[in-house]
């Protein structure tokens, strides 16, 4: 596969692997900090990148969600920030091989932006940049914020990425009553990430294909040429027995493409709850189409 982002989506729709936290929690493999595994057992992570690879995937996201600096300090790891995301991104691009694109995982800092926290905006800046270009020396193909709820703080993340001359996705996370937690609309969201030189906006988490269907038809409506992102739950997890369940399988999610796919998404995946299993029926659903 050609490694331009931009190219690939201009021709076909991509499927994206799913969920990596339920990957590394079901492999037996334990850290506070999901992020040093790339350290510890990079063996285990290429695995996981390995099986969505093999069950279809087109882009696989690398293991480095929590990644930045003020998430790491929080298990005393903050002096391996640059460390443990480039080795998230060169073990996912050696998995990849020529067989699909690399996504750069970026996450929420942790803290508020002023003037809710104390973070600063220049602050924010500089903790993503040394993440973004961890990643890019390490061989990602484009960034992927994901599961955000702060419009301002995506926009800081876009500033800090764009040194690094790569693509930027972002995919914010929705509730059942269409909003992010900070109050953010799907429009607001697609409109002003767009508006910055985003190239792909959608959503991730949160909630099960159902809704987002939902969120990625208003988005759609608001910018019906922008390319969108919709990485589901599989259902909206419960607590059974001390366990946490997620009642949408494979299928069913799969049955959602479809539907994704009018409303302007390119890239479709899956999120907390999945597996590979879920990535097979979701790239059978849209090679099928």
């Amino acid at each position: 596969m050609a490694r331009d982002l931009l190219a690939v989506l201009a021709q076909r729709p991509l499927v994206c692997d799913g969920a990596m936290g339920t990957m590394l929690m079901a492999s037996g493999v334990e850290s506070a900090c999901p992020e040093e595994i790339n350290l510890i057992s990079p063996e285990t992570v290429k695995g996981i990148h390995l099986a969505y690879v093999q069950a279809g995937a087109d882009v696989i996201t690398t293991n480095s969600f929590g990644g930045s600096r003020t998430k790491m300090a929080k298990s005393g790891l903050e002096d391996r920030v640059v460390e443990a995301n480039e080795a998230a991104a060169r073990i996912a691009r050696e998995a990849a091989g020529d067989r699909a694109l690399v996504a750069g995982s970026m996450g929420p800092l942790g803290e508020f932006l002023e003037p809710l926290g104390d973070l600063t905006r220049e602050q924010g800046i500089r903790i993503y940049r040394e993440q973004a270009e961890a990643l890019a020396r390490g061989g990602v193909d484009f960034f992927l914020m994901e599961t955000m709820y702060d419009l301002r703080e995506c926009l800081v993340a876009l500033e800090a990425c764009a040194s690094a001359g790569l693509p930027f996705l972002c995919t914010l996370s929705f509730d059942m009553g269409g909003r992010t937690m900070m109050g953010v609309s799907p429009a607001q969201a697609v409109a002003q990430l767009r508006a910055a030189g985003a190239t792909a906006v959608g959503t991730n988490c949160g909630v099960g294909p159902d809704e987002m269907v939902k969120v990625v038809a208003e988005m759609h409506q608001a910018d019906s040429g922008a390319w969108l992102v919709a990485q589901p739950n599989a259902g909206v997890p419960e607590v059974r027995g001390g366990a946490t369940v997620y009642s949408v399988g494979a299928e069913e999610m799969a049955s959602f493409v479809p539907a994704l796919l009018e409303n302007g998404v390119r890239l479709a995946g899956s999120c907390c709850g999945s597996s590979p299993e879920y990535t097979r029926a979701i790239a059978r659903a849209v090679k099928g189409l």
